[in-house]
């Protein structure tokens, strides 16, 4: 653990550093929880194994662009409302058990664009009740949201000062934000390096914020630069320190993903009942996610997938 910093002599080492299992136990069926990440990148994998390991249910779960996380979850049956801007595996295809999903029924779906997604957000992270927007109007999206499940987000509105024509999108307030980062301190203020997309307004939007990070660094580390600080400490609920967290997605700097994994996972995914296989072998017959870690890659493929120093990747 890292050493107190000046002025912080007999001060608690540990601060808001949780496990896994301590964190996710506390997630109530039923609520709203915001993933971070984007297709296979930067994904709270470990936060997402846990919740399937606990049985959570009814979630409804939020999310700018949707990937493995997000798959994992609704092909586990532990979602029951998706709220989303679109999603795939990047190169390695759809989200099989996220398209299944919707086209069986077996759970209520909204379709956002990225950017509608992350406005409403924004609004939450500003306390705003909801936010105008344009790039929605006469779409085929709005037309969907409004005549489906998201009916009660959207209404036309006019510009009191200019008459103008607007959207009015009902601000987005998770219950929980699960974010991955690469860098943090043990009282929660948090970097991300490399692209952020949403999840900065998400995290700052939900009422409570969970943190695992793939490297804890002393405090005065992160006062040197505080520029680069994205989530403030006195925002943040908890830190889990979690190496290889996201794995087998990347994260930029850190580690790339396992392709090999990834198609592995896709032809479980692309079999309703084949995908439960995949979940038993490895999410459920896995203790935690050291366990995970071991199944899945030896030491060899995990050294492999590091990045370069300098450039990141």
């Amino acid at each position: 653990m890292a050493p107190t910093g000046p002025g912080e002599a007999g001060a608690d080492l540990t601060g808001k550093i949780r496990t896994l299992a301590e964190v996710v136990k506390t997630v109530p069926d039923g609520a709203h929880v915001a993933l971070g990440g984007f297709a296979i990148a930067r994904n709270p994998i470990a936060v997402v194994h846990e919740l399937i390991r606990r049985n959570k249910r009814n979630l409804t779960l939020s999310q700018g662009v949707a990937g493995l996380d997000t798959d994992l979850l609704v092909g586990a049956g532990a979602v029951r409302h998706l709220i989303i801007g679109g999603g795939s595996l990047d190169r390695f295809g759809p989200v099989h058990c996220v398209n299944r999903a919707r086209e069986t029924g077996s759970l209520v779906y909204e379709d956002w664009t990225s950017l509608s997604i992350c406005f409403r957000y924004l609004a939450g992270a500003l306390g705003l009740s909801f936010i105008p927007i344009k790039s929605l109007i006469a779409s085929e999206i709005l037309a969907r949201l409004e005549g489906g499940a998201g009916s009660d987000q959207v209404k036309a509105m006019q510009c009191p000062f200019t008459g103008e024509p607007y959207v009015a999108l009902k601000a987005l307030v998770p219950d929980i934000c699960f974010l991955h980062v690469q860098i943090a301190d043990a009282e929660g203020n948090c970097r991300i390096l490399g692209p952020r997309w949403d999840n900065e307004e998400q995290a700052k939007a939900a009422k409570r914020i969970i943190v695992v990070a793939e490297e804890i660094v002393p405090t005065d580390e992160i006062r040197r630069e505080p520029e680069r600080t994205i989530i403030p400490g006195h925002r943040v609920e908890a830190i889990i320190h979690q190496p290889f967290g996201a794995y087998p997605a990347s994260v930029f700097g850190c580690y790339d993903y396992d392709a090999n994994h990834l198609k592995l996972y896709v032809e479980h995914a692309r079999d309703p009942a084949r995908v439960f296989d995949y979940i038993d072998k490895y999410i459920l017959g896995s203790s935690d996610h050291w366990a995970w870690l071991a199944k899945a890659a030896d030491m060899r493929q995990l050294s492999a997938l590091k990045a370069e120093r300098n450039l990141g990747y």
